[in-house]
């Protein structure tokens, strides 16, 4: 269904034929979600260009599309040891992982070692003058990327085309503060809370100042992608204006998982994180989900 819709998207803003897609996807579980789609739109007799570094974990050529590559100044290798060895450590100090906060300082410490990495595969990219040149006279449509890295962000601002993200609860609730999207903090429990819709005082409270200084964490953890930003587009910029631009958002959740919440009219439910094409089901399964059915639908009438 959201193959659909992101066709939709396409067709309105560009041809009624094919789109003309730029791609800037994020690396591990984020680009193993977006593959299939974008493998998808390309099969579809879309043009599709995947704008990836030439040092990654998870990402390389894909399917029914063109793929460009930009240096950056790491190693596949440095990239695996250094989040590898960050996670080996905080494990032999012999911290539980049973609380809350020890998860959250795990987090923590995981984004400021991603940040790195993310801030110079930034600049990979975004200060490679001829690779810019080459990706604006492509002329796509849209971008479509995932906003927990900045670089796609700030490449779709710079081109001044729709933008598309595609995305799993971002740090610090940047998709929330961008997007304007209503979020009570009685209501709406904050990430590695474990806080249900029914908060007593206490934890509506705690939620309350999570919410509140929700901006101030956005603020520090985009200080450097904000920098960029302002550098490449020539005016005082950040992250959270940038994304408060985007044409379209795809949510990578469920409300069969997550609280339900708002949502603004722009966004769209699609499910999982690392979403895979479904397997059809066997005739058992399918004979017993039949049953299944056949029992439910019966049940008014056996009590009427």
């Amino acid at each position: 269904m959201f193959i659909e819709q992101l066709l939709l998207s396409l067709f309105v803003f560009g041809s009624v034929e094919a789109g003309n897609l730029l791609v800037i996807p994020s690396d591990g579980s984020h680009w193993l979600g977006m593959k299939p789609v974008v493998e998808e739109l390309g099969r579809r007799g879309n043009r599709v260009v995947v704008v990836i570094p030439e040092s990654s974990l998870s990402m390389g050529p894909s399917k029914h599309t063109t793929t460009l590559t930009y240096p950056v100044p790491y190693t596949k290798a440095e990239l695996q040891d250094s989040l590898e060895g960050n996670i080996t450590s905080f494990l032999s100090s012999g911290i539980s992982l049973d609380s809350d906060s020890a998860k959250f300082l795990v987090f923590f410490n995981q984004m400021v070692l991603l940040q790195s990495f993310i801030v110079r595969n930034a600049e990979g990219l975004l200060f490679n003058k001829d690779l810019m040149k080459k990706i604006q006279d492509y002329n796509f449509d849209a971008i479509l990327t995932d906003p927990f890295e900045p670089v796609g962000v700030i490449a779709g601002e710079y081109l001044s085309i729709p933008a598309i993200y595609m995305q799993i609860n971002l740090p610090c609730g940047v998709d929330t503060l961008a997007s304007q999207c209503p979020t009570p903090a009685s209501y709406v429990p904050q990430r590695n809370t474990h806080f249900t819709d029914q908060m007593s005082f206490l934890q509506r409270c705690i939620n309350l100042i999570r919410t509140l200084l929700q901006p101030t964490a956005c603020k520090v953890l985009h200080a450097h992608a904000d920098e960029i930003a302002s550098r490449v587009l020539q005016r005082k910029a950040s992250m959270v204006e940038i994304m408060s631009h985007a044409a379209l958002w795809f949510m990578r959740f469920d409300f069969a998982f997550e609280f339900p919440r708002p949502l603004m009219p722009n966004m769209v439910m699609i499910g999982g994180m690392a979403t895979k094409k479904p397997k059809p089901l066997s005739q058992v399964s399918l004979h017993i989900n039949i049953s299944i059915i056949t029992i439910f639908r019966a049940i008014p009438f056996c009590l009427s």
